[in-house]
């Protein structure tokens, strides 16, 4: 049962939740949605491994973030009354609950449920003879000839080892003192290996599992005292300064460079290890005892990713589906026909590669503009910008060089993409370009015209199947002027322009914001209609919950769906009785950012790339754009009503901070199962 979370008081009686507990409050729906019995067992799976690599990212960004904060001031508190210490206590303390819900959610589902299904996953010591030769094998030729072990003494320093590199510690029996030695577990082989089918079952092992069993071979003539597997999880922050950086390439390449050498802030080891051994590892990773976590099971579950794809059971996956697709000869006479949106996953990505791969062919394309935050390692879209440049169109690339992990690939592309020709634009120092819009300058008998996509989320074909998102194609004169004047505000020396429609973070989208905000507290006051509908991924920025409390407080309603954390406290009297906040956790990652308000029954609609966090409304470039089409319009209230019936997924915060489902009155809806059939029925 989801437990009450802390909450500050300000002198005014407003109320905020910790970010970051509330955060870890999502990952505990997801965690749920691995429990949940009512999801095929594939997909729970699933569940389990987003968890873990969701728990993985948080410590690498949020804990290393806290510990860098306490090192440096630990008795200065946060916007909203928060110290540092406190918050790290009990984020550990609530890691700590939701690792032992894990290992027995994955116990349950990959320990006997799977098990039920004949589908195995094995200890070395439970192989029959024939699994442990063709292991033996596997091991010989694939394993072994890639691995090195390392040794630690005065001539051997400890090795280098990034974040989440699973390695084992063995303690070897020496003469005068024990030896100890390092070996790493290889990243280039995948980590779950399928062992030949036998009478219908699939049966696989850990590589892991394969070292450990033939862990002698890398130590001949030695005695093995201890061994246990491992691994460290590291601060992944860029330390750059914005005002001495000179070249933003470089210097986000020689960051990524230091990212294996970054402070640890977690280890994580085997529960069977000694003491001996690992106070030996602590000293050398220089890590303390609270950050020490023992694992009574394997470490890192997100190998579970790879496990549903190697095993042929439609019956335990969610029924596939087909995106609905959208029918036209001509991507830009299609566009010049009226606005329209798509709808991902439910509708196909196919319009966007459209919009790119025509204008990177088409001789009456003069050039093309784009921003790039996260792509795929075999990006249709920048291929056919590689395309377009050859074909000799002008192309100018925003590349962000510090989408969070994404560094090393959006490197690459930068690079690939400048040797085609193309004008690369590496970022603003001091800024996050976030905003996803893209361009294509076409000549046309009646002069230049300028088609615009404008969407929620990343230009990358992979997660536009995972996650919900919206993109909008228009021709509208005034988007375009001010997209333009977006790309010259990025690519130069521009200042930011009088917005005609688009309306611009860091500078303007805040005030906007309040603004519309300060609308429907007036039209509450005259009209007695207030209402705020909004769907984003979180909010935390301290201005934006103050001013939504003022709303509340003069009677604005307010149908709030936040996906991830939210610093907000709902339903209390007196200061958000009005408030009402769910969070949708289902089989797609909900990522599109819908905000409506009512406007005196003349709604106002706008889609963005912006969530309501102090990030993303200060510190980076992000865009809000209206839809103004009534059509369009009417398809976006519709959805966010969609979304606000759901009763299967959706689950309530309250004012305690914890989070429950729904009573369900009448027909369940699960919106996205509702959403998969709705796009099948409107394309036919």
């Amino acid at each position: 049962m989801p437990e009450a979370m802390p909450v500050k008081k300000s002198d005014d009686g407003a109320r905020y939740f910790d970010r970051d507990l509330n955060w870890l409050a999502f990952n505990e729906r997801v965690i749920e949605e691995a429990e949940d019995q009512a999801n095929p067992l594939l997909e729970r799976v699933k569940f389990i491994a987003i968890f873990a690599s969701n728990l993985d990212e948080f410590y690498m960004k949020r804990i290393a973030a806290l510990r860098r904060v306490m090192d440096e001031s630990p008795n200065k508190s946060d916007s909203f009354g928060f110290f540092p210490g406190e918050v790290c206590e009990a984020t550990e303390e609530y890691i700590a609950r939701l690792r032992g819900r894990l290992y027995g959610i994955y116990d349950s589902v990959v320990g006997h449920e799977l098990k039920g299904q004949r589908v195995f996953l094995k200890r070395h010591a439970e192989l029959d003879d024939r699994e442990r030769a063709r292991v033996r094998e596997f091991f010989e030729t694939a394993l072994y000839p890639v691995m090195t072990p390392m040794a630690v003494d005065q001539g051997h320093p400890f090795p280098i080892l990034p974040s989440k590199t699973l390695s084992f510690a063995v303690m070897l029996k020496g003469d005068k003192k024990h030896h100890l030695a390092i070996l790493p577990i290889p990243q280039v082989i995948p980590r779950l290996f399928r062992l030949p089918e036998s009478d219908g079952a699939a049966v696989f092992i850990l590589t892991d599992e394969v070292i450990r069993g033939h862990l002698d071979a890398f130590f001949k003539g030695h005695e093995i005292l201890d061994s246990a597997v491992f691994r460290v999880m590291r601060d992944s922050e860029l330390d750059l300064d914005a005002e001495a950086v000179d070249d933003l390439l470089y210097a986000v390449e020689k960051e990524v460079r230091k990212r294996p050498r970054a402070r640890a802030v977690s280890l994580e080891i085997e529960h069977r290890v000694s003491d001996t051994l690992l106070d030996r590892l602590r000293k050398l990773i220089d890590i303390g005892d609270g950050a020490t976590k023992k694992i009574r099971g394997y470490l890192d579950l997100s190998f579970l990713f790879a496990l549903p794809g190697q095993v042929s059971r439609p019956a335990l996956q969610y029924p596939g589906f087909v995106p609905a697709g959208m029918t036209y000869d001509d991507t830009f006479r299609r566009i010049r026909k009226g606005d329209f949106l798509v709808h991902l996953p439910f509708q196909s990505f196919q319009p966007v590669l459209d919009l790119i791969q025509s204008a990177a062919e088409d001789k009456q394309v003069l050039a093309i503009k784009m921003t790039l935050y996260r792509t795929t390692e075999t990006s249709g879209i920048v291929r056919a910008l590689l395309r377009a440049a050859e074909n000799g169109k002008q192309v100018t690339v925003l590349v962000e060089l510090r989408a969070r992990f994404d560094e090393e690939r959006n490197i690459s592309w930068a690079r690939e993409l400048e040797q085609a020709g193309c004008h690369v634009i590496y970022g603003i120092p001091s800024l996050k370009i976030h905003s996803k819009l893209a361009m294509v300058i076409r000549r046309e008998d009646e002069g230049i015209r300028r088609y615009v996509h404008l969407g929620t989320g990343n230009y990358n074909e992979a997660t536009a199947r995972l996650y919900t998102d919206i993109g909008f194609f228009t021709v509208n004169e005034e988007i375009a002027r001010d997209v333009s004047d977006t790309f010259n505000v990025i690519s130069g020396y521009s200042q930011p322009p009088h917005w005609r429609k688009v309306v611009s973070a860091p500078h303007d989208l805040k005030p906007f914001f309040m603004h519309l905000i300060d609308q429907e507290i007036e039209n509450q006051r005259q009209h007695g209609n207030g209402l705020i509908s909004a769907k984003c991924n979180a909010l935390q920025d301290r201005e934006m919950v103050d001013k939504l409390y003022q709303a509340a407080r003069a009677g604005v309603r307010m149908k709030l769906l936040i996906r991830g954390l939210c610093c907000m406290v709902p339903g209390v009297k007196g200061l958000s009785e009005t408030v009402e906040i769910r969070s949708i956790v289902g089989r797609f990652l909900e990522h599109s950012r819908i905000y409506l308000f009512h406007n005196n029954g003349n709604p106002r609609i706008f889609l963005s790339s912006a969530d309501w966090m102090k990030r993303n409304l200060d510190r980076r470039i992000e865009l809000l754009f209206p839809i103004e089409n009534e059509a369009l319009k009417k398809d976006l209230s519709w959805l966010l009503d969609t979304y606000w019936q759901d009763n299967v997924k959706a689950r309530v915060l309250l004012p305690d901070g914890s989070y429950a489902r729904l009573k369900r009155r009448g027909e369940a809806l699960n919106v996205q199962e509702c959403l998969i059939k709705y796009y099948a029925a409107r394309k036919r």
